[in-house]
């Protein structure tokens, strides 16, 4: 399965960024710049949906058009796609 859901991606005062998904309660990511920033937003989206499809009511939000999600001054949104391959238990 294939997922896609928004970031915005903050500058650090520091350097780096700072990632957070408007869609996901929770999950937020680091990187020294923007690509390191992309991997980790793709590691961490893809733990918070693989722990929400093994929860037995497992409920994955709607995505949120890029367009109507509320920036700061120097904020970005990115689209991080995550796959998932879902195998069958062997129980």
């Amino acid at each position: 399965m294939t997922f896609v859901y928004p970031a915005v991606f903050t500058p650090d005062e520091k350097g780096g960024f700072h990632v957070s998904f408007p869609d996901l309660a929770c999950c937020h990511a680091q990187g020294a710049d923007l690509e390191d920033a992309i991997d980790h937003a793709a590691d961490a989206a893809y733990d918070w949906i693989l722990s929400e499809l093994e929860e037995e009511d497992c409920h994955l939000p709607s995505q949120t058009a890029p367009e109507h999600i509320p920036l700061k001054e120097g904020e970005m949104v990115r689209q991080i796609m995550v796959r998932i391959k879902l195998l069958p238990d062997n129980d």
